[in-house]
């Protein structure tokens, strides 16, 4: 699996731009965050069956599917604080590559850093599926707070794990792309980015390919890692994906999964490949 890594040094051989490496830190394991009090906020209460039917690693005390995202937000958290950067967009070159369950895992592994809250956004907005994946079959959410003018407060929801807290899509909508290209997105996306300094944002984005939600949105996000599944995502559509954003976002790498099967052996977790710097 190293077309993502050859497509981002072909683009940036045909551009002129060269990334830096991406230093391995070591294992970043963060014990578990004492709990904070969610008094205005909708509160979930999951049961392990619940977390392991919908693969959440909360569900899972140990093992090569829990290690990669722990590797994963170490990778994450380091190039963060680097840079100083807090809102991370998840996309992928096509749709069902797994982007929303490495978003939602990633935000968890997030949310048990003793350092910071998450909040997860289901920016997805043609297909919003983050609510399905915390067990809920119908959610209020980004689509209502845009033209309902909902409150945010009575559309987030904290799934009791971890420091955690996330943001539905809301019901389906055709023009996703108008939608996140609003004054009134750019104003929320601003607002959360801004008013809490240890919060990390995730966006679960649209697919690159399918949509242009990704590239209007691109300003409110400091950085971008690609998903891409291993056997399912052609050279070609990683190349395309890469080139669509190179200039506009900055990649921070690509994870590799295999969201086929229902546990990953070592070699097919999660890897996170050399950052693209724009």
């Amino acid at each position: 699996m190293e077309y993502l890594q050859q497509a981002q040094e072909r683009f940036r051989q045909q551009s002129g731009s060269v990334g830096s490496g991406l230093h391995r830190p070591s294992e970043h394991l963060s014990t578990q965050a004492p709990p904070l009090v969610y008094s205005s906020t909708r509160r979930l209460e999951l049961s392990e069956q619940a977390m392991r039917a919908h693969r959440l690693i909360t569900g899972y005390d140990e093992g090569a599917f829990v290690d990669a995202y722990k590797r994963l937000r170490a990778q994450v958290m380091q190039q963060f604080r680097q840079k100083g950067w807090n809102v991370l967009g998840v996309s992928s070159p096509t749709a069902h590559e797994g982007k929303t369950l490495t978003a939602v895992n990633l935000s968890l592994a997030l949310a048990m850093d003793l350092a910071h809250t998450v909040l997860l956004v289901d920016a997805d907005m043609g297909r919003p599926a983050v609510h399905r994946m915390f067990g809920m079959e119908h959610a209020r959410g980004l689509t209502e707070y845009l033209f309902d003018q909902a409150p945010l407060a009575q559309l987030l929801v904290h799934p009791g794990i971890g420091r955690l807290v996330f943001l539905p899509g809301g019901r389906s909508i055709k023009n996703s792309a108008e939608a996140l290209a609003s004054p009134r997105m750019a104003a929320l996306a601003q607002e959360i980015k801004h008013r809490y300094p240890s919060r990390f944002i995730v966006f679960d984005l649209p697919p690159l390919l399918s949509r242009a939600d990704v590239l209007g949105f691109g300003p409110h996000i400091d950085a971008v890692l690609l998903v891409v599944e291993e056997g399912r995502t052609s050279s070609a559509e990683v190349e395309q994906a890469v080139a669509a954003i190179a200039g506009s976002v900055p990649i921070l790498g690509g994870v590799l999964n295999k969201s086929g099967r229902k546990q990953l052996t070592r070699r097919q977790a999660m890897r996170l490949l050399r950052p693209h710097s724009s």
